[in-house]
């Protein structure tokens, strides 16, 4: 298994999808990778399940709408659903629960997605092929 595919599955496993969790749902965190990591995250989630759904929490959430909109802006995507709520957060440092905003953003694949796809993975082959050569 690659270090990415390693990597989906350990985020599945901890988006709560091996329970009773949504399988297309991915928990974005600020500190933890790379904004990319979860642009192609989101992208393969489109491809096996044609939608995804981008969560987050606090400071997160500036992640999350970036990850959306460079989707959208690329073309891959369409939103439909954005919903927002505070939910209650037990504070370890002070025993007491604390309010943090959540978003979630339903993402669907475009009518373009998997001709963008295609094209993408053509770009990467032909770059694999000349750094061989």
């Amino acid at each position: 298994m690659s270090g990415d595919a390693a990597e989906a599955q350990r985020a599945r496993a901890a988006n709560g999808s091996g329970g009773g969790g949504s399988s297309n749902r991915i928990q974005v965190s600020n500190t933890k990778k790379p904004l990319f990591f979860y642009v192609n995250l989101a992208k393969r989630y489109m491809q096996q399940h044609g939608e995804v759904e981008l969560s987050a929490l606090g400071m997160a959430i500036a992640t999350v709408v970036t990850v959306a909109e460079i989707l959208k802006n690329n073309g891959f995507a369409f939103e439909t659903r954005i919903r927002t709520s505070t939910v209650e957060i037990k504070d370890e440092m002070r025993g007491q629960p604390i309010q943090k905003a959540k978003i979630e953003i339903v993402l669907r694949k475009s009518d373009k997605f998997d001709e963008l796809m295609a094209t993408a993975a053509e770009e990467e082959a032909a770059e694999d092929e000349e750094e061989q050569t």
